[in-house]
């Protein structure tokens, strides 16, 4: 079952992202992420208030590092892909999703000071160079000129966020419940939204709610919003969170395959190299390494 949700959770991380770009027509990115997370809001709202109000005292001790974290999943991290996915493609964009651990391993570097290996230097330097193979369409001529996509930029940047994100954890407070925290992110994330959605609106033509929309908001509302953080805690919980971390790599995967059915979008020879780049990168700074520290601890 724990194999099978976090299949599940990639899908659906997988399918926000097509969607989103399906949809970056009819909504626009900073009202979409707004609608998302106030939906998902409501929908966990009776479970939210008690879980909020039972940790009141460790919310207003650590509300700086609390709002920080906010800021930056809920209020930034999906925000900014959607914006990149207004003109990139779905493929590109779950593509360089994949590159969230060696994102991680660079900023744990840079700002925790932590080591790193020749082989995990080796393994981040594959993926940057998979992730520019992409920003470039696999034309290295664009180099010389700086005519990059703006959107895989926006959507390096988010990567980069999450990165973030997930060194900063280390500081959550740890007598906080789980589901607490996820609760306070929300409103926070929420709050962060609010004046920059409307302002967005005040630019824009009104939205034309349709049956596709509802549903459109109805799915990131409760699959990738919800579901998916319920069931990655509980692979996490019945695996361990390096194993439940490979599946992360099925995002990619499930990207192509949705964007090609879906969309119509084209599987190209410079998102394959891209992609391989990537993966290697991945296999010598992450899977590499967990099993080099593995067999020295036995």
């Amino acid at each position: 079952m724990a194999y099978f949700l976090l299949v599940l959770t990639t899908l659906f991380w997988a399918g926000n992202f097509v969607l989103a770009r399906a949809f970056s027509v009819d909504i626009s990115p900073v009202t979409l992420a707004f609608i998302r997370w106030c939906c998902a809001l409501l929908i966990l709202l009776p479970f939210a208030v008690p879980a909020i109000y039972r940790h009141r005292g460790i919310i207003l001790k650590h509300w700086p590092i609390l709002v920080f974290l906010g800021a930056l999943s809920v209020g930034s991290f999906n925000t900014l892909a959607y914006i990149g996915l207004q003109s990139t493609t779905a493929l590109n964009g779950t593509l360089m999703q994949s590159t969230m651990p060696i994102m991680i391993l660079l900023l744990s570097t840079i700002f925790l000071r932590e080591a790193a290996s020749m082989k995990q230097w080796l393994g981040v330097g594959l993926s940057l160079m998979g992730v520019l193979l992409l920003v470039c369409q696999g034309q290295l001529s664009i180099l010389k000129t700086l005519n990059f996509n703006v959107g895989d930029l926006w959507i390096i940047t988010a990567m980069f966020i999450w990165g973030g994100y997930s060194v900063a954890l280390r500081w959550k407070p740890k007598e906080m419940s789980g589901f607490a925290f996820f609760s306070v992110t929300l409103v926070v994330g929420i709050i962060c939204l609010a004046p920059f959605s409307w302002l967005e609106t005040q630019n824009q033509p009104p939205i034309e709610w349709n049956q596709d929309l509802y549903l459109l908001i109805a799915y990131l509302a409760v699959f990738p919003s919800i579901l998916s953080y319920l069931f990655w805690n509980y692979g996490v919980e019945k695996l361990s969170a390096q194993r439940a971390g490979l599946f992360i790599h099925l995002v990619p995967l499930w990207g192509m395959l949705l964007s090609v059915m879906f969309l119509g979008e084209q599987v190209q020879t410079f998102h394959l190299w891209g992609m391989t780049l990537i993966f290697s990168g991945i296999y010598f700074a992450v899977i590499s390494s967990n099993s080099s520290s593995k067999k020295q601890q036995a």
